[in-house]
């Protein structure tokens, strides 16, 4: 019996595998994740929750700057305390140098992929020359006690060599003297940079990875030191910032934290505005006015003057600073709570920006408050920039931009508040629950995007959703497969990025809240990740199981098609068989179904010839006789005598499982919606059979009727079949 239990164990694994190579209906879709996930430990547990041992590191910055409005350049320094709150001594320290991703020696244009066209503008061929002098330059960096420390630069990483091993629980205090030139961000492209006005000749900057920050040591990954090419984002620790920026006197400066010298920087008028806008919870209060703004950008002043800021428990810091900044703010009420919503503007951001962003804002810390945790910092700001959105904590930056008679289509109205929900929704994803940017985009881009298509709805009922749905990801899935890549992908090597690391998360998140899963389950399972995670740096694993663990619903599936495939949804109906119990003692034959509606018949007519349609008596088999042992046979023929059978074949032809929704309409015109857990698919992944008893005469089924499964082929999905014209089809019709 040894001998034999020992061979079991062995051969066990071997013969699962050979299934799964020999069966062709068994993908192993509903595999448990098991090992593809890390196994459970003390720091992070089974059920997706911080472990008694859960540690992270933390970095304090004390830092100086001056903003250069003539040359365009920063100049700063630092004081960095580094808590090791790991169980690890460690022998050196790692810190992000993203402005060197700009370096001449920069590895990001020589990774990058491009090609000539036929036809290309001066400008168009600039943007292939590499001739800005950007990347930090590192002037010193030395201990708490002003000696040279031994450092090495590695492109975006640098490396501060340690004399003594920073030991477990121990801190250490260092100095960095920097500087570099700031990039425009309108030719150079960047996520942070300047704008130049020539209309007036000034400037709007929005300065973001400007000074050296600390790269992550964390349980997952040691040092998180994968260099930065432009797309990865970043990964941080928390800590406290105490900032000071100085700038020219007649710049207004917003930035992450809270002012701390506004009696010095503000005028009596703005400073009595400031402080309105504190209760102000119906509209906002313009703190800086147009009228002021448009005085400083005609009188420049020479003078300078320091901004002050403080921010606690944060992982990053951002400002923006501008003489032609318009200054709005309101207050939002969360649970006693009133956190400030601000917006910073130029003229040029008018009239869209004074009647939608602090607005959009204000909704965004409500709904996303309500999904997660609530809104924990003092401010939330929304910055006018005229390129791509970016997010840093309490501080983002964002586009959308009026014609310059202050008019605006509603799409650039729609497209600006979208990005600030989005970005403003960056806060607690990650700035907050702070997942891993650089390899983990959809941690952050994915969790936002789902939460923000939820906030539009909430500002607007009307508003035209482009991501976060179930229809919206259909053009995305029903594309080459050769084009895509998994959403668990590293962000670098991520094609399709706009809807692999956003739009197919979060359509992924909406199906499984609003089909798979149901809001009440779906939304407390995720509000528990949420404060399971915040201030926390969660991984993959720690959401996975986190949703099943505080949900009961086994996920394993749904994680593995949607998150580590490229398949796709596409459910059919290959086959229906209608039988109907036959009152006479006669052999099996074929039943015409009649009806008297002429709309119905003609529905019903096509449904039969459709169908295979049978009559059919009990059977004589066995089971049947024991059956018939306990019942009398003319009461089962009378109870069974108005009874529908249908006997349905479904296929799954785009290999993502997903729950079966079926809408039934029967002869009389009305119609019934019944869902088959994903579940029915356990046993053959490419198709079942299924029987199902209905009181009425079925005239049509249709599969998915309200598209919430992202099925890519509609034409399979009602039977009898339905030509289903493409929309080429539609355009030569329309023209």
């Amino acid at each position: 019996m040894k001998q034999l239990l020992i061979i079991l164990i062995v051969l066990g694994p071997f013969v699962i595998q050979l299934k799964a190579q020999t069966d062709p209906n068994w993908g192993q879709k509903f595999e448990q994740l098991g090992t593809i996930l890390p196994t459970p430990n003390s720091t992070r547990t089974a059920s997706g929750a911080p472990g008694k041992a859960y540690w992270q590191q933390r970095a304090d910055y004390k830092i100086q700057i001056t903003l250069d409005d003539q040359s365009q350049q920063i100049t700063g320094n630092e004081r960095i305390t580094y808590f090791n709150q790991s169980p690890d001594d460690l022998e050196y320290l790692w810190l992000q140098l993203d402005q060197n991703f700009r370096a001449q020696d920069s590895d990001t244009p020589l990774v990058t992929e491009s090609n000539m066209l036929d036809s290309l503008s001066a400008k168009d061929l600039f943007a292939y020359v590499n001739d800005f002098d950007g990347g930090f330059k590192i002037q010193k960096i030395t201990n708490a006690g002003g000696a040279d420390m031994d450092y090495v630069i590695n492109k975006t990483m640098m490396r501060i060599n340690l004399d003594e091993p920073l030991i477990s629980g121990d801190s250490i205090v260092f100095n960095i003297d920097w500087n570099y030139n700031i990039n425009d961000r309108m030719s150079q492209k960047g996520r942070s940079g300047y704008e130049y006005f020539p209309e007036d000749d000034n400037y709007s900057y929005t300065i973001a990875q400007f000074y050296p920050r600390m790269a992550v040591y964390d349980d997952v990954e040691g040092w998180q030191n994968k260099q930065f090419l432009g797309r990865g984002e970043f990964t941080l620790s928390f800590g406290n910032f105490d900032v000071s920026i100085t700038v020219p006197d007649d710049f207004i400066v917003g930035a992450t934290g809270w002012l701390q010298n506004p009696e010095q920087v503000l005028t009596q008028g703005q400073i009595k505005r400031f402080e309105t806008a504190k209760n102000s919870f119906k509209d906002p209060v313009i703190i800086v006015t147009e009228a002021e703004a448009r005085n400083s950008e005609k009188n420049k002043s020479k003078g300078t003057e320091t901004w002050h800021f403080k921010a606690e428990n944060v992982r990053d810091f951002a400002f923006a600073a501008s003489r032609k900044y318009i200054w709005d703010a309101m207050a939002v009420d969360l649970n006693g709570k009133k956190p400030l919503a601000m917006s910073y503007y130029p003229k040029e951001g008018n009239t869209l920006w004074e009647a939608h962003s602090t607005r959009a804002v204000r909704q965004t810390l409500i709904t996303y408050s309500r999904h997660t945790i609530d809104y924990p910092y003092p401010v939330a700001i929304s910055v006018h920039a005229a390129s791509i959105g970016m997010e840093y904590p309490m501080i983002c930056f964002n586009f959308g931009r009026p014609k310059e008679d202050g008019t605006y289509f509603d799409q650039t109205k729609w497209g600006m508040i979208s990005v600030i929900i989005h970005e403003v929704g960056h806060n607690f994803f990650p700035m907050i629950i702070n997942s891993d940017e650089r390899q983990w985009t959809w941690m952050d881009e994915g969790l936002d995007t789902f939460i923000q298509s939820i906030a539009t709805k909430d500002y607007d009922p009307n508003f035209p959703i482009s991501r976060g749905s179930a229809e919206s990801i259909v053009p995305y899935m029903s594309g080459q497969q050769g084009l895509m890549r998994p959403i668990m992908t590293n962000s670098e090597q991520v094609l399709q990025f706009g809807n692999n690391a956003y739009a197919k998360p979060a359509a992924a998140l909406a199906i499984l809240r609003e089909t798979v899963m149901g809001p009440e389950l779906f939304d407390y399972a995720f509000k528990i990740y949420a404060q399971r995670w915040a201030f926390k740096n969660p991984s993959p694993a720690d959401f996975f199981r986190t949703m099943e663990d505080a949900s009961a619903v086994d996920l394993d599936w749904f994680w593995r098609g949607w998150f580590y495939t490229t398949d796709n949804v596409d459910i059919g109906v290959d086959q229906v068989r209608y039988f109907k119990m036959q009152k006479e003692e006669n052999e099996l034959e074929r039943k015409q179904i009649k009806g008297t509606d002429q709309n119905l018949n003609e529905d019903k007519k096509s449904f039969s010839e459709a169908a295979e349609t049978f009559v059919f008596k009990n059977t004589k088999s066995r089971d049947y006789q024991e059956f018939k042992n306990k019942l009398d046979e003319q009461q089962i023929k009378e109870e069974l005598a108005d009874k529908n059978f249908y006997e349905v074949k479904m296929v799954n032809k785009g290999g993502l499982v997903m729950p079966v929704i079926i809408e039934w309409t029967y002869v009389d015109g009305t119609k019934e919606v019944e869902t088959l857990p994903a579940e029915i698919w356990r046993h053959n992944e490419q198709a079942f059979t299924k029987i199902f008893v209905k009181e009425k005469e079925v005239v049509n089924i249709l599969i998915d009727p309200d598209k919430a499964t992202a099925d890519v082929d509609q034409s399979n999905n009602r039977f009898p079949k339905m030509v289903i014209p493409t929309r080429f089809d539609k355009f030569k019709k329309d023209n």
